[in-house]
């Protein structure tokens, strides 16, 4: 297993609060990659309005929300199990599978590793390059699938944190070749809604097609509820879905994120308000970003970016510090495997904030001369 240094995740205000004695309340945090408009306004007017929802157990099918995941994502409600958030989800499929040889992006989401470990099987890094500007190559992806013997293949689409993603026909290839092999494959979409073709890079369409395919989302990001704990999954693979429905322990949604996910996936207004405020500040602090001399901005297609610094003398831990100092918290990307000191990442917050961090970080580099 990959060891990975001790730094500050986007939910650890209460570290920052204590090693810098700044109060948390005060940190805008461009680091936990979550939607700058908070909940929608009809899921909270739903949930003020019917606290009494939790005099009663949910409905153990979870039908309701099911039904409303399901028109969402246009695909068939059957396909669909929930879960208390995608983590708990990502740790039943793996359990389910018991995987041997799994294969994993890298740099990527940490989670995935961990489960594997657990359940007793070999990770393997599959390693996106910088110098190929982060982007999978699906011929060099299938060669590593066969050399490797490989049973389970995880990709979080688009990637954090390189926030590069593969289109929907890269993934009915690869889905193809696995499917032949018998090989697993779990798509994360925790950041696909951001995209601005949201439609070409999910691999929803291909649930149908493929049934070795397991598709993740949740609403921590995109609906800016991570308290909620609130995930989903859809796959065709309905031997698969009973073996977990099963085992898995009834009623992990609480009836509160029960009642919200049924109202928030048809809160439109407020999607499509998201959707715009994340494409529009996508493309003004790219714009920006690639202004300043010596850094290299990679091409984003979720709400937040990936940075190089090139310059001399300056690194992703100072700016860290920098900006933290000015109660904002960005990521020092040195802790994901294959990145080092000279990455960052910063998610895409309210315009004014944006601009806030663009003006400290055009300071600081400024202040190192040429």
């Amino acid at each position: 297993m990959i060891q990975h240094k001790e730094h500050f995740h986007g939910s650890d205000l209460e570290k920052i609060e204590k090693y810098y004695g700044i109060k948390k309340e005060d940190i805008v945090s461009f680091s936990a990659n979550v939607n700058p408009l908070g909940i929608c306004p009809k899921m909270k007017d739903a949930l003020t309005s019917h606290l009494d929802v939790i005099t009663s157990y949910p409905d153990r099918e979870y039908t309701a929300l099911r039904n409303a995941i399901a028109s969402y994502c246009n695909t068939e409600a059957e396909y669909i199990m929930v879960g208390n958030g995608s983590t708990e989800l990502i740790s039943l499929f793996i359990k389910s599978r018991h995987p041997k040889n799994a294969l994993i992006l890298a740099p990527t989401y940490s989670e995935y590793e961990r489960e594997i470990s657990l359940s007793g099987g070999t990770c393997h890094y599959f390693s996106l390059l910088p110098e190929e500007n982060f982007e999978l190559s699906t011929a060099a992806l299938k060669q590593t699938l066969y050399e490797k013997d490989i049973d389970l293949l995880i990709l979080c689409n688009p990637n954090n944190p390189t926030s590069t993603a593969l289109h929907t026909g890269q993934l009915r290839e690869i889905l193809s070749d696995t499917s032949a092999r018998q090989t697993a494959v779990i798509v994360d979409e925790t950041y696909c809604e951001f995209a601005p073709d949201m439609e070409q890079v999910s691999a929803i369409s291909l649930v149908p097609e493929y049934k070795n395919l397991v598709v993740l989302r949740g609403v921590s990001k995109f609906f800016a509820s991570p308290g909620l704990r609130l995930g989903y999954a859809i796959t065709s693979d309905a031997d698969l879905l009973s073996y977990i429905n099963e085992h898995k322990d009834p009623w992990t949604i609480n009836s509160l994120a029960d009642l919200a996910g049924q109202v928030m996936f048809t809160d439109r207004e407020y999607i499509q308000a998201v959707r715009s405020l994340i494409n529009n500040e996508r493309t003004r602090i790219c714009k920006r970003l690639r202004s300043i001399p010596g850094l290299t901005v990679f091409e984003p297609y979720a709400n937040f970016v990936l940075v190089r610094i090139d310059r001399p003398g300056r690194n992703a831990g100072e700016l860290f510090d920098a900006a933290i100092r000015e109660k904002m918290m960005l990521r020092n990307c040195s802790t994901f495997p294959g990145l080092n000191e000279q990455y960052f990442r910063l998610c895409f917050m309210l315009p004014k904030d944006n601009d806030r961090l663009l003006t400290l970080i055009e300071r600081f580099f400024e202040s190192c001369g040429n």
